[in-house]
C-alpha cells in the first residue's frame, strides 16, 4: 500500500498585502512544498497570498487540496483546477477539514481570517487535541506583534508557559523547510 504524502496546511491572506516580500514568500512556500514532495492543504482561493502559494505549488508539481465554503467561492475566486477541491457549508467546517487533512500548520502573513485559523489550531493544541507543529513564517517581521501578544498572554497568567512553545517562528522559507522536515519526521 502506498503511503500518501505528508500534507502542509497553509493559512494566509486572501489579499496580497502591501509588501512584495509577502507574495514572494508565498510563492517560495508553495515551491518548497512541491520540492519536498508534500501536499499543499489551503483555503482553495485563487486570490492574494492563497493564490500565490497554490499556483507556485501546482507549477512545481505538488498535489493540492483546497477547502472553501460556499459563501466564499466567488469572493475568493475558488480555484477549480486543484488535485482535490472540497466545498463546505461553513467556515468552521472549512477549518476542520483543512486541519484533519494536514500534518503541520504554516501561517503566512494574513488578516483576521488567518488569525482565526491560527488561534483555533493553537487553542486545540493547548487543550491537547493535537500535536501538529505550528509555524509562523515571519516575513519581514510580520508576526513579531503576535509573538509579543502571546508572550503577554502567558505573562499575565491567561495561558500556561508551554503555549509559547507550541508556536515556531521561522524567518524565511529556507528555515521553514528543514524545520518542517524535522517536525514531520
Amino acid at each position: 500500500m502506498t503511503q500518501s504524502p505528508r500534507s502542509v496546511c497553509v493559512y494566509c491572506g486572501s489579499r496580497a498585502g502591501t509588501r512584495p516580500a509577502y507574495a514572494e514568500a508565498a510563492r517560495a512556500t508553495g515551491a518548497m512544498i512541491a520540492a519536498e514532495g508534500w501536499r499543499l492543504v489551503y483555503g482553495a482561493g485563487d486570490v492574494g497570498l492563497m493564490g500565490e502559494v497554490a499556483r507556485a505549488a501546482q507549477g512545481a508539481g505538488a498535489e493540492t487540496f483546497g477547502v472553501i465554503p460556499t459563501h466564499l467561492f466567488r469572493f475568493e475566486q475558488g480555484k477549480r483546477d486543484l488535485s482535490t477541491l472540497v466545498v463546505t457549508e461553513t467556515m468552521h467546517e472549512r477549518k476542520k477539514v483543512m486541519y484533519m487533512n494536514s500534518d503541520a500548520i504554516v501561517v503566512l502573513p494574513g488578516g483576521a481570517g488567518s488569525l482565526d485559523e491560527f488561534f483555533e489550531v493553537l487553542t486545540w493544541r493547548q487543550l491537547g487535541l493535537h500535536e501538529r507543529p505550528i509555524f509562523l513564517l515571519d516575513t519581514e517581521g510580520y508576526w513579531q506583534p503576535l509573538m509579543g501578544l502571546i508572550e503577554h498572554i502567558v505573562a499575565e497568567g491567561f495561558a500556561p508557559a508551554e503555549m509559547a512553545g507550541f508556536v515556531h517562528l521561522v524567518a524565511d522559507t529556507a528555515a521553514l523547510a528543514p524545520a518542517l522536515r524535522a517536525a514531520m519526521a
